[in-house]
């Protein structure tokens, strides 16, 4: 497992018709702040902040297709114009296992990644797909 220590968020948040909402600054809009998004956006600032690495490069909630499925990457970080890493979120109260896995291993069969990550904001594992080894931390950009 890796600990992450996340920095201090600077989050804008709203709150409308009695929902919360927060400024994704990478989709550049307001979105309905969940326990999922909440993970997602405190894993995005660390990756930023602490990893360096450099907004441009992220898709959330990316489409891909599964076969004849549709479905949506949390996080897909690109590196030299192709896919890199894949980080699944989930809520704090979500156990990351093996089905999280499983389910971000069907991701890379379309997008063929150097990094697989699953975070619930308190557990975060991450793989290096072409050694298959686990990782102590995640890589810098």
């Amino acid at each position: 497992m890796i600990k992450i220590v996340y920095p201090i968020p600077s989050f804008k948040i709203k709150k409308e018709d009695n929902k919360e909402f927060i400024f994704d600054g990478i989709r550049k809009k307001w979105v309905v702040l969940t326990p999922e998004e909440w993970v997602r956006q405190n894993i995005v600032q660390y990756l930023i902040e602490e990893k360096k690495y450099p907004k441009s490069l992220f898709a959330i909630e990316k489409e891909i297709m599964l076969g004849e499925l549709k479905r949506r990457c949390d996080i897909v970080i690109y590196k030299n114009t192709l896919p890199w890493m894949i980080v699944e979120c989930k809520e704090m109260n979500v156990t990351v296992n093996e089905k999280t896995f499983e389910q971000i291993l069907n991701y890379n069969q379309t997008l063929n990644v150097e990094y697989l990550v699953t975070t619930n904001g308190n557990s975060t594992f991450a793989i290096h797909c072409s050694t298959k080894k686990w990782l102590t931390e995640l890589p810098n950009y």
